[in-house]
């Protein structure tokens, strides 16, 4: 099917993917929250962090290099801050229990930091970050990465990850205001769901392996991704690593190991930092302010070319609202990937449901 894009319901594909994840050991609620991480990626348009990654963690799973059932230790906990060692569990999991437990300490001093070593990857940081928005909170996230990129000035060895992060606010009567990005001109994912669509990645995206400009998502796999606006995203990407390598205790530069390396240990790590609103200012205020912020930024003039100003994370709610209606359209590559799970897993039925 190579090439030709199905079109899916939200729902069940949630429902067999959740499946999938159950019969590679992992418990039923932690495989629906892996489930619902990815889904919610593509409805949000980010198919490079949707199901496209479910084959990639099953053979993780398979290889025994992420363990299927996630027995998180907490290493420190000190009042607002707190270390926890997930231990080469589900990265979801790892996530979402560090996100909790730093909107807890959040609500309880003001601001509540949790640093996390030898996670693994868990999809996209908003996913996390809009959680504390739901609470009264803004939140911060960071992770480490596998290496995607050479330091500024350095050739070929590529030993800096993407290293993305995210920022999150409530937006008053609006969306949450979010905010998730690499560091590099481009996440690496979406040059993995380019190669699944058999599409030609942009130039300025990647170097080949002999350091040459290409257009060839496979060439630049090999290769050397970019950093995002040159020698800046560089050194933003480096210094997340120090806080999502470094300070945790966790693998750092070319230690740290992606999702598609399927027998290597991750031993990424992750920053959370969340800040409880109402320890600044009166929450009513801030929703006010909130909403004069974005009205502000919404009635500027229009440059040419442009019909509406967006604001971070607008386009992912629309796209949501959008894709939950009209299904999400799958590269027929990820479709097979995931037909051939189904298959192995007796849930060719529930995969089959998920067709519109």
């Amino acid at each position: 099917m190579s090439g030709e894009t199905v079109i899916v319901k939200a729902a069940p594909l949630e429902a067999c993917v959740a499946r999938i994840f159950v019969e590679h050991g992992v418990p039923q609620a932690d495989a629906r929250l892996v489930a619902n991480v990815l889904v919610q990626a593509d409805l949000w348009g980010h198919q490079s962090h949707g199901v496209l990654r479910t084959s990639w963690y099953v053979e993780r799973l398979r290889h025994g290099v992420m363990s299927p059932v996630t027995a998180i230790d907490v290493i420190s906990d000190r009042r607002c801050v707190a270390v926890i060692d997930g231990r080469e569990g589900v990265g979801q999991v790892i996530a979402e229990r560090a996100m909790r437990m730093a909107i807890a300490k959040a609500k309880e001093f003001g601001v509540g930091t949790v640093a996390v070593r030898n996670s693994n990857h868990f999809g996209t940081l908003m996913y996390y970050t809009r959680l504390a928005t739901q609470e009264g909170c803004i939140a911060f996230m960071t992770s480490n990465g596998g290496k995607a990129m050479a330091p500024w000035g350095g050739a070929k060895n590529k030993i800096v990850g993407t290293n993305p992060w995210s920022i999150a606010a409530p937006g008053g009567a609006r969306p949450p205001l979010m905010l998730d990005m690499a560091n590099t001109g481009v996440a690496r994912g979406k040059i993995y769901l380019a190669r699944q669509r058999h599409e030609k990645i942009p130039f300025g995206w990647a170097l080949d392996a002999e350091g040459a400009p290409t257009d060839d998502p496979a060439a630049a796999i090999a290769g050397i991704i970019l950093p995002m606006a040159g020698h800046k995203g560089y050194a933003i990407a480096t210094l997340m690593d120090v806080l999502a390598g470094v300070l945790p205790g966790s693998a750092f530069l070319s230690a740290v190991n992606g999702p598609y390396h399927y027998d290597k240990r991750s031993g990424c790590g992750h920053f959370i930092t969340v800040y409880n609103i109402e320890d600044f200012i009166d929450p009513a205020a801030f929703d006010r302010r909130i909403e004069a912020f974005i009205e502000e930024i919404k009635s500027q003039p229009l440059a040419q070319g442009f019909s509406e100003i967006f604001l971070p994370g607008e386009m992912e709610a629309r796209a949501h609202q959008r894709q939950m209606e009209e299904g999400i359209a799958l590269p027929g590559d990820t479709w097979d990937e995931l037909l051939k799970l189904a298959r192995e897993t007796g849930t060719t039925e529930q995969l089959d449901a998920a067709r519109k």
